[in-house]
């Protein structure tokens, strides 16, 4: 006998909107399955508002109502019976944004959580994380968004420090992030990873999926810091356009992959790690995860 259910997480990211829906799957002296049923992606970029602005627009926040009615109808035909809508650094920054947080519940009946970015971290590690981290070996997990980036941390299995620093890919499309920034977030890797002798890298975030499966590597085998510095180059060599139309990029991906790329290679020269392992999880993972094991 199963039991599945229908849980939905809505991602208010700096550069993109997402509705996750997955089915959990229960039986008894097993531990549950989650699969995704579906995955939306509205591309709002709230940074570009708020990081030069410090407000989001009229505009962008109708947008985000109609993505929030839209959301709610998709997860009423999916049978959803439990959701959870975060938000991360864009609407965290904004002088409007709880302003905009009520906004949406009274037109669209979406409520927001406006999280920060340790509990965005600890949401992205309540995923399936921990089935890619063997006990015997260290890893620093990196988790680039548009608005800020967060570090994770961990050896013999267990998590050591985390860390979440305001680098992110829209920041640093408008020159937002000045020098000291890198350096604090150079410094810091540098620091809490210097005890290992070997570490391996764990990355996630739109970009860093997008270029492994440009790669055509087989789920679960790493990217090696030479390759990654290889198509960084092939990624610089092309022009914005170029990327729509050679590397079939989609328009709001193609200027934001140029800095994320940026960042992950940094990361990985700073923490000594050569191999990086993207496994599929994000923000919208960790939610469902993380009301689950409330739940339960």
């Amino acid at each position: 006998m199963i039991v599945q259910k229908k849980y939905a997480a809505i991602d208010i990211g700096s550069n993109a909107i997402r509705l996750l829906v997955a089915t959990i799957t229960e039986k008894k002296g097993m531990e549950p399955k989650f699969r995704k049923s579906s995955l939306v992606r509205v591309p709002i970029r709230l940074g570009a508002d708020v990081f030069l602005k410090a407000k989001i627009s009229d505009k962008n926040r109708d947008r985000m109502v109609d993505a929030m009615h839209a959301f709610s109808l998709l997860m009423k035909a999916h049978g959803v019976e439990k959701y959870k809508a975060c938000a991360t650094s864009a609407m965290r920054e904004a002088k409007n944004g709880n302003t905009v947080r009520d906004f949406i519940k009274e037109q669209a009946g979406v409520e927001i959580e406006i999280i920060d970015g340790n509990h965005e971290a600890a949401m992205i590690a309540a995923t399936d994380l921990y089935a890619l981290i063997q006990n015997d070996y260290n890893y620093i997990y990196v988790d680039v968004g548009g608005g800020s980036t967060e570090y994770t941390v961990y050896s013999n299995g267990k998590t050591v420090t985390s860390r979440s620093f305001k680098v992110g890919t829209v920041r640093l499309l408008n020159d937002l992030v000045d020098h000291s920034t890198w350096k604090e977030m150079e410094t810091w890797i540098k620091e809490v990873t210097k005890d290992y002798e070997e570490i391996d890298m764990i990355g996630s975030g739109g970009n860093i999926n997008n270029i492994f499966k440009t790669s055509g590597k087989k789920d679960g085998k790493p990217l090696t810091l030479s390759y990654l510095k290889k198509y960084d180059e092939l990624l610089n060599s092309y022009t914005y356009e170029e990327r729509i139309t050679e590397l079939d990029m989609k328009s709001d991906r193609a200027d934001v992959i140029i800095p994320a790329s940026r960042i992950y290679l940094n990361s990985m020269k700073w923490s000594g790690a050569t191999k990086i392992y993207i496994p599929k999880i994000g923000l919208a993972d960790g939610i469902i995860k993380s009301m689950y094991q409330n739940d339960n």
